[in-house]
């Protein structure tokens, strides 16, 4: 359809000129160049090349999308192979995971090593609240599932919580982990964590799977 669509729009640009001519006073234009215009093999010839043009831009980009969806792929069976070989319960939490870091343009490793750094990946989930491997709100403030609370810690470490922006906006990675746990609090943090991050996988996915 969209294809379709593309002839009809492109079709106007050369009907239209071809009938301003027609119109034009007679010796203009010499009427043989008008007939090889509206020739219908001639339009015909020019819808072709106009249908594989779409259909070339619109392959060209599925293949993006796909290329794009099994990075995504690829970095979620990641965390959850680290996940899987350490016995964690957040095991299946990884495309919610690499989801919700794209969407606040976050490192895909970055909420997977801070759960692990913060419970053991679930283990030793927050007691006093539900559903808090991430140490967030020092264990005072629990979520309805994980889903929702790798929701709410990406949101934040992502700098799109204006009531938290000031902490994490439009900083690296490194500097997001020295917000969320200062080094006057754990000396090492952004350390422990970004090395947990290099044992979950590589930086850039993409270039794997190009590779």
């Amino acid at each position: 359809m969209k294809n379709k669509k593309l002839v009809r729009f492109v079709e106007s640009f050369i009907v239209l000129p071809v009938l301003a001519i027609s119109g034009a006073p007679v010796g203009t234009i010499s009427q043989a160049v008008v007939n090889i215009v509206n020739t219908p093999s001639i339009v015909s010839s020019q819808k072709l090349n106009i249908e594989s043009y779409g259909l070339l831009a619109f392959d060209n980009a599925t293949d993006q999308e796909l290329q794009a969806e099994k990075a995504k792929a690829e970095k979620a069976e990641a965390i959850d192979a680290y996940f899987r070989a350490h016995n964690m319960p957040l095991e299946g939490m990884g495309m919610k995971m690499v989801i919700e870091a794209e969407k606040n343009n976050l490192d895909w490793r970055l909420l997977p090593a801070i759960a692990v750094r913060e419970s053991t990946g679930g283990k030793n989930a927050c007691d006093r609240v539900k559903n808090n491997s991430f140490g967030w709100g020092s264990c005072k403030i629990g979520f309805d599932s994980n889903e929702e609370a790798i929701e709410t810690v990406a949101l934040n470490l992502g700098g799109n919580n204006p009531k938290t922006a000031r902490h994490y906006d439009d900083k690296t990675t490194k500097q997001i982990l020295r917000a969320y746990n200062p080094p006057s609090v754990v000396p090492r943090y952004a350390q422990q964590v970004m090395s947990i991050m290099n044992a979950i996988g590589e930086a850039d996915v993409i270039e794997m799977v190009n590779a």
